[in-house]
């Protein structure tokens, strides 16, 4: 087992395409650290684009305490560009987080002494994510932080938490577990399921996810109630290619063992006809009056079904569609 002593930096991995202006905040919270000499090297791994993202990052690097380096790939989706930092790494720790994700000042001190504690090679960390104070962040964007992007409130008072929270957005694990164990899946081109499909191999092999609450990363976005929808229907290749895999076995399992139930089909038209009868409500989503959870759930669920469903009739009435995406966390 490693010494705990060996753990004393780490280095960051960012995946970005075309963010040139979150790519800035993000460096510059990186820049800001409490203690930057964590940071062995800052990895900005560039994944294919064309909005002057290099000359960005060469820039931030003249005046960086810590070694940022800039790598460059033809457009593959982040899984690709993730094992391309992965490669290229130089520490025996690496933070996994993304280009909208502005570091909170003593993140990487947290990380870091986690893993001190900790330094069993199959441990990993994963800290919160929550809306920056400057978005003003609406009641729906606060649910859906926390409820269906990322799913936090389920590990509300706990320490450790399962794969399928094994969000890349704000994580740190030793790298011989991901070059010993594997890396992840390119086949996944879009930043959808493709980390908790990692999280369920290196399950298999051990992984211990710690949940550190107090590493805090600020998600640089805004989201309207539509953007939820897109959101969620843009995931939907994803989402049929994770539950094509062995991590997402359990889940069809579930799904058909749901549709089997007796008064399956009437809860759902049941469902259905609460969500009209809520369709008032849609133009209080993106206000600043807060509205029961149902509420959201269910007209993001209502319209999510309603668009999949007219997609199918509108391009192929035999496609196979998505076993229900509002119910599967995709970032």
């Amino acid at each position: 087992m490693p010494e705990a002593s060996s753990f004393n930096s780490l280095s960051v991995i960012i995946p970005t395409y075309n963010r040139k202006h979150l790519v800035a905040k993000a460096l510059s919270g990186y820049l800001a650290q409490s203690l930057p000499e964590l940071i062995r090297e800052l990895l900005v791994v560039d994944d294919g684009s064309t909005d002057g993202t290099e000359s960005l990052v060469r820039e931030l690097s003249e005046r960086s305490p810590f070694p940022i380096r800039y790598l460059h790939q033809p457009n593959k989706g982040p899984a690709a560009a993730r094992n391309l930092g992965i490669r290229e790494a130089r520490s025996s720790l690496v933070l996994f987080t993304d280009s909208d994700i502005i570091p909170k000042a003593d993140l990487v001190q947290q990380h870091i002494e986690w893993h001190q504690r900790n330094p069993h090679p199959t441990t990993a960390v994963l800290g919160y994510v929550t809306w920056p104070p400057e978005i003003n962040a609406t009641p729906f964007m606060r649910w859906y932080g926390q409820g269906k992007l990322f799913e936090f409130d389920k590990l509300r008072n706990k320490r450790e938490a399962s794969f399928r929270s094994f969000y890349t957005c704000n994580l740190s694990l030793k790298i011989e577990l991901l070059r010993a164990c594997g890396q992840f899946d390119e086949e996944f081109k879009s930043a959808a399921f493709e980390d908790v499909e990692l999280g369920y191999r290196l399950s298999k092999q051990g992984l211990h996810l710690l949940y550190n609450k107090e590493a805090i990363g600020y998600h640089y976005q805004f989201f309207s109630f539509e953007d939820a929808c897109r959101k969620s229907l843009g995931n939907a290749s994803a989402a049929q290619l994770f539950l094509r895999k062995e991590a997402g076995q359990d889940d069809v399992k579930e799904t058909q063992r749901r549709h089997s139930r007796p008064g399956y089909a009437l809860a759902r038209a049941f469902s259905a006809a609460i969500a009209r009868v809520l369709c008032p409500a849609r133009s209080l989503l993106d206000s600043s009056i807060p509205l029961p959870s149902f509420v959201y759930y269910l007209l993001l669920w209502d319209s999510i079904r309603r668009s999949t469903k007219q997609s199918a009739v509108t391009n192929s009435p035999n496609a196979a569609q998505p076993h229900n995406p509002a119910s599967l966390s995709g970032r």
